[in-house]
């Protein structure tokens, strides 16, 4: 996966897109990027751009407002960002207006440079309840009391639900777009689930290196769980396995590591490959090694639903700190070693 280290906010523009209203509040103007301003935009763009849950998408086939807007402002046909982002303001109130579940919020369209090129970024921001202080004067004394804000914009520390960013199309691209949208989809209201993808993005999700390692590895644990549970060694044989390949391999066949964990168990070694590859994995799962080394910075153990442990991979891996025992019937012996200190939280 192409991760984006370097970010730089040419300009911004914000547009209300109150569901309650008939228009949406469209500004004439950009954001004035002073100090708080800029920074705000910063931690929420990098935040969107670092989420696990950021997909890679391609533009669908048919006309599209927001691809070709968007597009004509990345080739310098247009270089009207206010412009653009009224545009894009409107068709998500219409969209929005059709659906009474999808939630009231603010647009921001910000125009980046990044070490992978120039891009649009879409940030829808839904609105959060905040609460702030109210003064009244009361018999000619000060009354203090809290009241709710009910348009108020999502903190730094706080993640928001959707957003996009647009690269220039290129033939030969993977992707045109990263998407990030979080709230799952349900039975009860199909349409307002993926209004964002679908409606107003026009583009179709594809799979990238992250994607298929985290349903690699998910795959694995929960096949390990379900299957070994009386065996504690053959568990942790396993799971050793299995992070050594994706801390060694750029791919792996699916078939090949189920043969070497299980090349004694014929009948095994064909469900772990099946129940893998039911996960809506190829043969060959591509690595992302940057996603690999960040999962595995920290072990984290659960000890018979009683004990839990969290260890850095240094630790972990250092024989005078920690070491695993094979009993020979199945349970381990997990032994922490040369403690000079603790303390209890």
């Amino acid at each position: 996966m192409e991760y984006i280290n370097d970010i730089n906010i040419n300009e911004a523009v914000i547009h209300i897109l109150d569901s309650n209203g008939q228009e949406p509040v469209l500004n004439e103007y950009n954001l004035e990027l002073d100090e708080d301003i800029y920074k705000f935009l910063y931690r929420h763009i990098e935040k969107c751009l670092k989420d696990d849950e950021l997909k890679y998408a391609r533009f669908n086939p048919e006309r599209n407002i927001v691809k070709e807007v968007v597009q004509d402002y990345l080739n310098g046909i247009d270089s009207d960002l206010i412009s653009l982002s009224k545009e894009l303001a409107s068709q998500l109130f219409i969209i929005m207006k059709g659906n009474v579940n999808i939630p009231s919020g603010d647009l921001i369209i910000v125009s980046i440079t990044t070490d992978q090129g120039p891009m649009i970024g879409i940030l829808k921001m839904d609105y959060v309840k905040n609460f702030t202080h109210e003064i009244q004067f009361v018999d000619e004394k000060i009354g203090i009391g809290i009241v709710p804000q009910a348009a108020g914009l999502p903190g730094s520390g706080q993640k928001i639900q959707k957003a996009a960013f647009l690269k220039p199309i290129m033939e030969d691209a993977n992707y045109n777009l990263m998407i990030l949208d979080k709230q799952k989809s349900s039975k009860e209201d199909e349409y307002g689930a993926n209004y964002f993808i679908n409606t107003f993005l026009g583009a179709s999700i594809i799979t990238n290196e992250r994607d298929m390692t985290k349903t690699f590895v998910k795959a694995a644990e929960n096949w390990t769980r379900k299957n070994i549970t009386e065996d504690a060694g053959k568990a942790e044989e396993i799971r050793t396995a299995i992070k050594a390949k994706l801390k060694e391999e750029d791919t792996i066949n699916i078939d090949s590591l189920s043969e070497e964990l299980f090349n004694e168990h014929p009948q095994v070694k064909e469900d772990f490959s099946n129940y893998i590859k039911q996960q809506g994995l190829n043969e060959e799962v591509a690595v992302d090694r940057t996603w690999v080394d960040k999962k595995l910075k920290r072990v984290r153990l659960n000890i018979d639903k009683q004990i839990d442990l969290y260890i850095n991979e240094d630790t972990y891996h250092d024989s005078s700190k920690f070491e695993i025992q094979r009993n020979g019937d199945g349970t381990i012996n997990l032994i922490v070693k040369n403690v000079m200190n603790y303390i209890e939280k």
